[in-house]
């Protein structure tokens, strides 16, 4: 009896966290992906009068603050290809179902999002959707991009939560390199790094021709370098 009781703990304990990693990843997701395409939308909205920059720094800020409100409960993934990363380097716990409540909060918070930039600034420039630059630049040079642009993600991550004293300015770090790719690399691939901010506009607009890239690259990207260095901490 007391080791029923016991095992009934336990996992009543394992599906109360489980639960909580969904809601926070759900709504860390949902907050990025809202940042990320809804500053696409209202730039092109504009005229294009925003820009770049602030196309960047939008998803640096969400990012930013997502970390800060949620890192401590679910490590603030917000990213179906930071997550695998992080089953590959062994930070996420193989069993348990963690990977699924993962993916799953991202892809529905994602999802939610875009349904929210919908309803407020209607279906405009697919809603945000990803698109790579096939005029100037050959399609080897956008994968490559791409799936470099997440390996630099992937890479800032695990460099925060592995030095000492680093922890303290992860958010503002990690929340950086994310702002700082979509400067330099979003004019060449879209620079999404990021699965769910792709497929969520794609899936809501019904823009999806390009969405294979964003489906492909990132978690590439990630997994190389979590491979990498997964021995290493």
């Amino acid at each position: 009896m007391w080791q029923k009781l016991q095992l009934r703990r336990i996992k009543d304990k394992l599906v109360s966290r489980n639960k909580k990693i969904f809601f926070v990843e759900l709504i860390g997701t949902f907050i990025l992906v809202v940042f990320a395409t809804g500053s696409v939308v209202l730039d092109a909205r504009l005229n294009g009068i925003l820009g770049l920059p602030f196309i960047a720094i939008a998803p640096a800020i969400a990012v930013t603050i997502g970390i800060h409100l949620f890192g401590k409960i679910s490590m603030a993934h917000f990213n179906p290809a930071v997550t695998v990363g992080f089953l590959i380097t062994k930070h996420l716990e193989r069993k348990k179902g963690l990977l699924l409540v993962y993916l799953l909060a991202e892809i529905v918070g994602a999802i939610l999002a875009s349904f929210f930039i919908f309803s407020l600034m209607g279906n405009h420039v697919n809603l945000g959707a990803n698109a790579p630059n096939y005029v100037d630049y050959p399609i080897h040079v956008i994968v490559g991009i791409e799936i470099f642009a997440s390996a630099l993600l992937m890479l800032v991550i695990l460099t925060v939560v592995h030095t000492r004293g680093a922890k303290r300015f992860g958010a503002i770090a990690i929340g950086a390199i994310v702002g700082l790719d979509i400067f330099l690399f979003g004019l060449i691939s879209g620079a999404s790094m990021n699965p769910a901010r792709s497929l969520a506009p794609a899936i809501v607009s019904g823009y999806y021709i390009d969405l294979w890239l964003y489906l492909t690259g990132p978690f590439i990207g990630t997994s190389i370098v979590a491979f990498m260095l997964r021995n290493r901490f």
